[in-house]
């Protein structure tokens, strides 16, 4: 069994080479979206094609998934094949607005489909609800791994898997899906070739890491420093180090990076600590909900994680706008943070992401009504709850 349109997306993008047609990838600037691209443009190239934009969206300016100033930035690139990767499920006004400029969207997501779908010719996404694949858990990198062997088929030689899946293992670790099923076939296959791994940027890493840690050690560290990659003017570091060929670049990339992440940890303690100041001095709520201008974007999640895993509820971090906020949502295991916020979508201008791990926009003055629905969900759930 297949995941519903691989096939079909492969064919078309194969077409889309075989055509010379313009190809933009447009990918979330974390770390699996940034795997996500980079395998699919190297296996474009692999079959004699190339890609005409890679794209990342600035989550800090602009929020997350495909936005309106992002397709008038690349307007002049259509009529073009445009490829989403770990993000586009719930761009449904931006898909019609793609359609309009004239790019031939694909969407490639694994995030929790709403209850519309974008009016797009392919989507693939395990998680759509008429997908009877049976692994609903991989990372964005793992669906397009996947892909890859569809379109390469009997051409993927043994090396360009194992480079493959390094990255697809990256990608899934540092989006933290279980570690079973075929994941766990994905990141052991991927950690066994890094170890030995050809890809410039890695090794640079793993020279300077090995000197005071293990290769185990390593390989997180080197994601934690990846994750923390700034994305400016639609490109990214991290991307960058990934696909460098020139060592003295990847080594002067990678040390940047680990700085940039030692900073990024203080960071995010900081924030975590004025999190639970502020708390501490209100009476309990079933949920925590809290913002700042001050905070950025890009740390609302890590943030999350931190207080949710402390206080065991739903967690809301958001950087507060001059009219809009734009947040995380981290939760425990037994709790649906999209389905929570579905019941209160007509608030919200947008939202989406995983079940345990999400995302919302909304505007300021809907704030205190976004709490109170959001307290009203949580406290008439039935005990133990469990929505997926």
């Amino acid at each position: 069994m297949k995941i519903k349109n691989i096939e079909k997306a492969a064919e078309r993008i194969k077409k889309a080479v075989l055509d010379n047609e313009r190809i933009i990838l447009y990918g979330d600037s974390d770390l699996d979206g940034i795997t996500s691209v980079i395998i699919l443009e190297e296996t474009i190239k692999n079959l004699g094609g190339k890609v005409e934009s890679v794209f990342f969206p600035d989550r800090e300016n602009d929020g997350y998934g495909v936005n309106m100033k992002a397709l008038d930035i690349l307007k002049n690139k259509a009529p073009a094949l445009f490829i989403t990767l770990d993000l586009g499920i719930g761009n449904l006004k931006e898909a019609i607005a793609a359609k309009k400029i004239g790019f031939d969207m694909v969407i490639i997501d694994h995030h929790e489909t709403l209850q519309k779908k974008p009016d797009v010719p392919i989507i693939v996404d395990p998680k759509q609800k008429d997908d009877s694949y049976p692994f609903k858990g991989l990372a964005n990198a793992g669906i397009v791994f996947k892909l890859s062997k569809e379109m390469l088929g009997s051409g993927i030689s043994e090396n360009l898997e194992n480079s493959f899946s390094e990255l697809a293992a990256l990608g899934s670790i540092a989006d933290m899906v279980p570690k079973v099923d075929e994941n766990e076939e994905i990141i052991k296959q991927g950690i066994n070739s890094l170890k030995k791994t050809w890809r410039p940027g890695l090794k640079a890493f793993f020279e300077i890491l090995e000197k005071y840690y293990t290769f185990q050690e390593s390989v997180q560290k080197a994601i934690s420093a990846m994750n923390s990659a700034e994305t400016k003017d639609y490109k990214n570091n991290c991307y960058f180090l990934l696909t460098c060929s020139d060592y003295e670049e990847c080594n002067r990339l990678a040390n940047s990076l680990i700085e940039r992440s030692k900073y990024r940890q203080r960071e995010i303690k900081g924030i975590a600590a004025e999190v639970e100041r502020r708390i501490s001095k209100k009476n309990a709520e079933s949920i925590v909900f809290e913002g700042d201008p001050a905070w950025r974007l890009t740390l609302a999640g890590p943030v999350a994680s931190i207080v949710c895993q402390k206080y065991e509820k739903p967690v809301f971090i958001f950087k507060r706008g001059v009219e809009e906020s734009c947040g995380s949502v981290r939760n425990p295991n037994a709790v649906n943070s999209v389905e929570a916020m579905k019941t209160c979508k007509d608030i919200l201008i947008s939202y989406g992401g995983h079940a345990v791990a999400s995302g919302f926009r909304l505007k300021n003055e809907d704030l205190d009504k976004f709490k109170t629905c959001l307290i009203s969900y949580f406290k008439n759930l039935p005990p133990h709850h469990n929505e997926f």
